[in-house]
């Protein structure tokens, strides 16, 4: 018997669905995830299966990202058991100023070996704060200047940055870029040409040749990292670009954002995080030593946060971002302040969050108003209607994009950093955020971020229960998707 070239077309998509469908499952302990795929797979043959295998395969276990440095004779590892003893001593000797966070403490440093350190920080607002600053620690450098971005743009800032960069590198200080290569794709090689002639060493994080077809795009480097001379360091939300700027006046809407600056012994870790990325990308290994890893030039009365620098990528076993964040909106006793622009919580936040607002904790959502993802803000508005009847208070932010990263927990601990609350910083990006434990940087965070809620918009539960079927339908369809977001 002879099959038509139909019969055959159709027996092969069946076939290519079934065997993508099995491998879906095979892949993935995330069930949401699994199934998100799987739906995609059976209701768009061929194109929902290619899309899995472009985007979806789970390289964490396939340990494609060997990255971590491999120290041998090994300063670093004797820096990292150091800072292991050390920071049981401080879980121990200030537990009062972890206020009641000593868990998430403990769980950082078992879990992820994130060691706690006292450190001077200094919270940054928009792009208006922290480019200045960090032109002016730029400026100081006196040995090394390492700096990664998941988005770089060749505009007023960026150059501006990258010509402090080539007169630093051409006064003898060594100079290192990370970009990611598809955050920051608008580098032509022009930029990148007068960085390496002028004495920078830039390189691509995971290079992109094929953007729309690599899922090498799926896994990004998100994180922002600037270290000068090994004591002075910034992360937080804002990448180099002008669109952080709200006083340049072609800018869409106003962007609002926030960073940390740190000095002090947290500063390592962020060394550590951005040596790893180096010896990984560059391919060129960089043996650590006592530059690199200098003493703190802070005076100790001067050290006043205990800070956890909590790294997450997909070469990582579990995530620690997530476990960091579920810990601590889990342990809350009065409040939890949280700022996010792309919110698309995992079943586990998303049920602390619902607990600790049934539980009477004062339970405060930012997000946008006004967003740059239109899908992930429908994926996003689909969860707003089970946390406002809990009693979740949600704002949208009026006044522009809110692209603030931040969670604050009672009087004594915050969160500032690049990931999202969102299954691609969970698993997918390369993240980096900084833990401070301490009343007085805690309080000011928690101004800036009543500050913002006058600008913000609180949604009524009777409002948001009258929105149109439609409305409804495509949040609803979007959130469907949301484990793959």
């Amino acid at each position: 018997m002879t099959l038509h070239p139909e019969t055959l077309i159709i027996v092969a998509v069946y076939v290519f669905t079934l065997f993508t469908v099995a491998r879906v499952l095979l892949d993935n302990g995330n069930t949401p995830k699994a199934m998100s795929y799987a739906i995609l797979a059976i209701m768009l043959p061929v194109v929902g299966s290619v899309a899995y295998f472009v985007l979806g395969v789970n390289y964490r276990k396939k340990r494609i990202y060997s990255k971590k440095l491999k120290a041998t004779g090994k300063f670093l590892q004797t820096i990292r058991e150091k800072f292991v003893t050390a920071t049981e001593r401080l879980i121990q000797r200030d537990a009062p100023q972890l206020g009641g966070h000593t868990e998430l403490a403990e769980l950082l440093l078992r879990e992820a070996g994130e060691p706690l350190s006292l450190n001077r920080v200094t919270l940054l607002n928009n792009g208006e704060e922290k480019f200045p600053a960090v032109l002016e620690d730029l400026e100081k450098a006196q040995h090394f200047i390492h700096i990664e971005y998941y988005i770089y743009e060749d505009d007023g800032i960026g150059n501006r940055i990258k010509e402090v960069l080539i007169r630093k590198a051409k006064e003898g200080v060594k100079v290192r870029f990370i970009y990611d290569d598809f955050g920051s794709r608008s580098l032509r090689e022009d930029f990148l040409g007068a960085l390496k002639k002028g004495g920078v060493d830039a390189v691509p994080f995971y290079r992109v040749f094929w953007p729309f077809l690599a899922s090498r795009m799926n896994y990004r480097n998100h994180r922002k990292i600037i270290v000068i001379d090994g004591h002075t360091g910034y992360v937080g939300g804002i990448n180099i670009s002008d669109r952080y700027l709200n006083t340049v006046k072609t800018n869409r809407f106003y962007w609002r954002d926030i960073h940390a600056r740190i000095e002090g012994p947290a500063v390592w870790t962020l060394q550590y995080t951005f040596l790893a990325d180096w010896n990984f990308c560059s391919r060129r290994r960089i043996n650590p030593d006592e530059q690199l890893f200098p003493h703190t030039q802070k005076a100790q009365a001067e050290l006043t946060e205990l800070v956890q620098i909590v790294a997450g990528g997909p070469d990582y076993p579990r995530s620690a971002i997530m476990l960091s964040y579920f810990t601590a909106i889990a342990n809350a006793n009065e409040r939890i302040y949280l700022t996010s622009p792309y919110f698309i919580p995992n079943a586990s936040i998303f049920d602390a969050l619902r607990k600790a607002a049934l539980s009477g904790k004062d339970v405060r959502l930012l997000v946008p108003g006004i967003s740059d993802a239109g899908f992930a803000n429908a994926a996003s508005r689909a969860f707003y209607q089970e946390l406002l009847e809990c009693g979740v208070k949600i704002y949208l932010y009026q006044k522009g994009f809110v692209h603030s990263k931040t969670l604050i927990v009672d009087d004594y601990l915050s969160f500032v950093g690049t990931a999202n609350m969102d299954n691609r910083s969970f698993d997918l990006n390369f993240e980096i955020n900084a833990v401070i434990y301490g009343k007085e940087f805690c309080g000011r965070l928690a101004d800036s971020f009543l500050a913002d809620l006058n600008d913000s918009k609180l949604i009524a539960l009777q409002t948001w229960r009258r929105r149109s079927r439609w409305q409804v339908l495509g949040d609803k369809i979007a959130r469907l998707f949301s484990p793959l977001l």
